[in-house]
């Protein structure tokens, strides 16, 4: 396998909070689920590359990309469209979860352009994975913990498993995880409001960096995240909220830019 350090070093977005739009893709289409129910999305667009193009033209640094598909079936399905979306925006960076398994996966995604990979179920069924692929990749792993009532989910969020998110979170601290993506899946989709507190909680259970996930609905969402920003959070998702519109992309990010 190509060893880790013959990939290029990522290209740091500035130190200031970053909303990143989200591209949820189910059978080739930009989706939202409500509380990661499959059988319960919307379809914002069949065109996912020019939902990213979009994206970009509002100041977006950085796209969440998750293959649905490939969460539930344990292996990339989608990988098209994300290959289309790197290719038409190489200055932008990625990050992609869904159906990453094994090391072949991540190496095929960072080859084609992505600059990180999201590790969620395989994390959390088998952590030493984590500082296997930390090891190969540096500074391309971050760890995706979706939770409700702070446990976390598998599977594509099918499974509830008896595992604390800020447990798993400490286990991951010595590993070289890049970040921790942090999903309230009880608000996701629901328009409902982010949940502060469980996010601090995530923050203050290691050292490593949270991108918020799940429930950001408008400006106020975006403020409460600010307020708590010093605890360690990077970065926070939105999906629906962009796409309804209670949440302007480019007024957010100018908001934390300041």
């Amino acid at each position: 396998m190509m060893r880790a350090r013959e990939y290029p070093t990522i290209t740091l977005e500035p130190v200031f909070m970053l909303i990143i739009p989200a591209i949820d893709l189910k059978d080739g289409h930009c989706v939202r689920l409500k509380q990661g129910v499959m059988d319960d999305s919307t379809v914002f667009s069949s065109d996912p590359a020019a939902m990213a193009s979009q994206w970009v033209q509002e100041g977006a640094r950085r796209l969440h990309v998750v293959d649905l598909n490939g969460a539930f079936a344990g292996i990339p399905v989608n990988r098209e469209v994300v290959h289309e979306i790197t290719e038409n925006y190489p200055s932008l960076t990625v990050q992609i979860g869904g159906g990453i398994r094994d090391l072949q996966t991540i190496e095929a995604y960072i080859t084609a352009g992505v600059s990180w990979v999201i590790l969620g179920t395989k994390a959390v069924k088998n952590p030493e994975f984590v500082a296997e692929a930390c090891k190969e990749f540096p500074e391309k792993i971050i760890v995706g913990l979706d939770a409700k009532n702070g446990f976390v989910a598998t599977e594509g969020w099918a499974e509830i498993s008896d595992i604390k998110a800020a447990e798993l979170a400490k286990r991951f601290e010595q590993d070289g995880v890049s970040s921790i993506i942090y999903t309230d899946i009880s608000r996701d989709g629901m328009m409902q409001g982010v949940n502060i507190e469980e996010t601090v909680t995530m923050c203050r259970a290691s050292s490593i960096p949270i991108i918020a996930s799940g429930g950001i609905t408008n400006m106020e969402d975006i403020k409460a995240l600010r307020e708590v920003e010093d605890e360690g959070i990077v970065g926070a998702i939105t999906g629906r909220a962009i796409y309804e519109g209670t949440l302007d992309l480019a007024t957010a990010q100018s908001y934390c830019d300041k």
